[in-house]
C-alpha cells in the first residue's frame, strides 16, 4: 500500500521493507522489498479483513494488480489459490524484487510487467479478470481513470470484484455506476473498500 503524501519516515532496516504472506500455500513466508517514496505493503490486519471478505471468490480466480508495489496483495491472492495473475508496476526495483519472490516460490501462474498502468490498460485484454486490486499512489488522481479503463476496455468479468485503497471516502471516488459497494472500512487515514461489478447495469457516464 502506498501512503498519502507525507514526510517519509526514516527507514531503519537497511533500505528494505518486509512483508509476510498471512494465508494459503505460502503462509508465514517473509520477503523483503526495496524502499520507495511512500511505499509499504497493505498491513496484515487489512489484508486479513480483505481476504476474509473474498474467501469464497479467490480460489480459481484470474487476478489483476495494476499497481503491485511490494506485491503483498498479489502474492496473498496467489498463495490462496488464484488460478493466474497479472501484476504491473512502473518501478524497476519493485518489479525486480517481486519477480525474485515469484521465482523463489516457484510460482508459474503469476505474470509481471514493468509498465505504466494507465497506458497498459488502455487496450482490449485477451480475457477478463475476476478480481482486481487497486492501490495506486495517493493524491495523483489515478483511481478514477483506471477504473474507467477497466470498465470500458473489457478487463472485468461480469461479476468481478474490485478492491480499492484511497485517501478519500469510497462514496466520493466517482467510480463506474454499475459497481456496487460491498464492504468498506477505514484504517488510519486510508479508506479501503470492496466493490462488485453488476454486469446488467449501465455504467455512469
Amino acid at each position: 500500500m502506498r501512503k498519502p503524501n507525507a514526510k517519509p519516515a526514516r527507514p531503519n532496516h537497511g533500505g528494505q521493507g518486509q512483508l509476510r504472506i498471512i494465508g494459503g500455500e505460502w503462509r508465514s513466508r517473509r520477503f523483503a522489498f526495496p524502499d520507495g517514496p511512500g511505499l509499504r505493503p497493505t498491513p496484515d490486519r487489512v489484508r486479513e479483513t480483505l481476504f476474509n471478505w473474498l474467501a469464497p471468490y479467490v480460489e480459481g480466480a484470474r487476478v489483476l494488480d495494476p499497481f503491485a508495489g511490494s506485491g503483498a496483495l498479489y502474492l496473498e491472492a496467489l498463495s490462496r489459490g488464484a488460478a493466474e495473475g497479472l501484476a504491473l508496476d512502473l518501478n524497476p526495483d519493485s518489479v525486480a524484487a517481486l519477480r525474485g519472490h515469484l521465482d523463489v516460490l516457484r510460482c508459474g501462474k503469476g505474470q509481471l510487467l514493468q509498465t505504466d498502468a494507465l497506458r497498459y490498460l488502455d487496450a482490449q485484454p485477451s480475457s477478463a479478470f475476476d478480481l482486481v486490486f487497486l492501490d495506486p499512489p495517493f493524491n495523483q488522481g489515478l483511481l478514477q481513470p483506471v477504473c474507467s479503463l477497466l470498465e470500458s476496455r473489457g478487463w472485468l468479468a461480469p461479476r468481478a470484484w474490485v478492491y480499492t485503497e484511497s485517501e478519500n471516502p469510497p462514496s466520493t471516488l466517482g467510480l463506474p455506476g454499475n459497481w456496487r459497494l460491498h464492504r468498506e472500512k477505514k484504517a488510519g487515514q486510508v479508506y479501503y473498500a470492496l466493490w462488485q461489478r453488476a454486469a446488467g447495469d449501465t455504467p455512469a457516464a
